[in-house]
């Protein structure tokens, strides 16, 4: 780092994002993203507003806003959103934690949660999985701050039911909780209902997964009206024109193809379950995944010889270091021609090992 960058940031390690190969010729399975292409009337509409580019996006973003309200029955006050997810999750730091309101979250979960914690320099607590990989409810319960949670989570793929969500709301009514819902279509339960009952309920999503909109950049948080409005003040006192004119036409577009979400997620579950079956018959470890990747452990063979023996295959997943979980592969759902190169390789790799 230079000499002129500020010493808060000093300890700062930021998050590692997966990698991009830059080339067609590898089968990418380590993103999340979806394998089909966005609708065609979201290209279509994106296309419409690119004609007006010279002028300023809408800071109110009120056509997406609009789709979702009606898409999610809430309210237009009830809706903000921003560039991915992401964004909605930092402002969400920013905006509720402090140094006597921490930041509580598992201790495997979205890598993103303790670098916004750093960044908005907020103290946090990661509360330990148990050893099935499940989230100790309790644990966050029992801990102050407000919480964060994935669900499903990632990179486990576990989803955490409803009931178990409310446990939290209301053991924590002076606290935020933030239901992070970037995979709830492929197989979770939206939080979205639940908040008219609890004011203490922020629900984010993403068009990143579902949606076929990662490289456009669009997600949303759905919350008490109140809630909002505290994650709008910080954001028209950061960057008003969040989000770009092309993406929210893209997003009405995609939320009004609903059909065509709804068709490919049905995709991505049957062929999740055709990977999870196959992976087992190889004698892979995986828990019950809800999201559009899965976990998988084979015993004998370490997830970072996997990962590079695959990688050497042209074939990228994702693998964490992280001590509890270093083990593990995270391979996204893809194509079912995607699946079958992916599992004619471990087959390959598992039986000649060191090869």
């Amino acid at each position: 780092m230079s000499r002129y960058f500020s010493e808060k940031y000093k300890n700062l390690t930021p998050y590692t994002p997966g990698e991009q190969p830059g080339t067609r010729d590898f089968v990418k399975l380590n993103t999340n993203e979806s394998p089909f292409p966005p609708s065609p009337l979201a290209v279509k509409l994106a296309e419409e507003a690119a004609r007006n580019l010279n002028l300023y996006s809408d800071p109110e973003l009120k056509k997406i806003r609009a789709e979702l309200s009606g898409r999610l029955g809430v309210g237009m006050e009830n809706v903000i959103c921003g560039n991915g997810s992401d964004e909605i999750l930092d402002l969400a730091f920013a905006a509720f934690c402090d140094k006597n309101r921490p930041a509580v979250f598992p201790d495997i979960t979205y890598g993103f949660y303790p670098v916004f914690a750093e960044v908005n320099q907020v103290p946090y607590k990661e509360v330990p999985l148990f050893e099935d990989l499940t989230v100790d409810v309790d644990g966050l319960i029992n801990t102050k701050g407000n919480v964060f949670i994935a669900n499903p989570n990632a990179p486990t793929g576990i989803f955490l039911g409803l009931d178990r969500i409310e446990e939290i709301l209301r053991a924590k009514k002076d606290s935020v909780v933030i239901v992070d819902e970037a995979y709830v279509d492929f197989g979770g339960e939206s939080a979205v209902p639940l908040i008219e009952k609890y004011p203490n309920l922020l629900v984010t999503g993403t068009f990143s997964k579902s949606r076929s909109l990662a490289g456009g950049r669009l997600g949303f948080g759905i919350g008490n009206k109140e809630l909002i409005n505290d994650l709008n003040t910080l954001r028209y006192s950061r960057n008003p024109y969040n989000v770009n004119s092309m993406t929210e036409m893209a997003g009405v577009g995609a939320l009004r193809d609903d059909e065509y979400m709804k068709k490919n997620a049905e995709t991505v579950k049957a062929t999740r379950a055709y990977l999870t079956e196959e992976l087992r018959k190889l004698g892979f470890y995986l828990p019950d995944s809800s999201a559009n990747f899965v976990f998988a452990e084979k015993k004998g063979f370490g997830g970072a010889y996997l990962y590079e023996e695959l990688k050497k295959r042209k074939i990228l997943v994702r693998h964490f270091s992280k001590p509890r979980i270093d083990s593990f592969l995270r391979i996204t759902v893809g194509t079912m021609e995607q699946t079958d190169i992916l599992l004619k390789a471990l087959k390959n790799i598992i039986s000649r090992p060191g090869d």
